[in-house]
């Protein structure tokens, strides 16, 4: 397996505490840059007013597979809840575009660090990706 970074992604957040617990909680705005061999994937997407972004996770930590999360003081295995920490530390945010400069895209929702390597971003479609029914069981009071 071999994953090549598209590009970066410039936010405010340089440590894990400075980042919001979700992307989707917060509304400043970050730029992902493109780079350059990849500006031709963006072809057409002005039209398009979200987007997933995965990135890497590169201070996460690796080692751990269970976690307390803030919902409930039960621990839980990574697999079953959103903690940046986990074995591969790919992230994934649901971001709202606001524009693209060139090869800048300019977002709002995403929690990643600066720095963090963009690893794909693809439209977002609130048809096929939202399922309004889905549930986590165990966060329910």
């Amino acid at each position: 397996m071999e994953l090549r970074p598209i590009g970066v992604i410039h936010s405010p957040y340089k440590e894990k505490k400075d980042a919001p617990r979700q992307g989707r909680l917060s509304n400043n705005e970050i730029t992902i840059e493109i780079y350059p061999e990849f500006v031709d994937g963006l072809q057409g997407i002005e039209q398009v007013t979200h987007l997933i972004v995965l990135y890497w996770g590169h201070l996460a930590d690796r080692g751990i597979l269970q976690t307390v999360t803030p919902f409930s003081p039960e621990v839980k295995g990574v697999f079953a809840c959103r903690s940046p920490n986990r074995p591969n530390p790919i992230a994934f945010c649901i971001a709202d575009l606001i524009r693209r400069d060139g090869n800048i895209l300019t977002v709002r929702g995403v929690d990643a660090l600066d720095g963090s390597a963009l690893l794909d971003i693809k439209a977002y479609s609130g048809e096929l990706d939202s399922i309004p029914e889905a549930v986590i069981n165990w966060q329910k009071a």
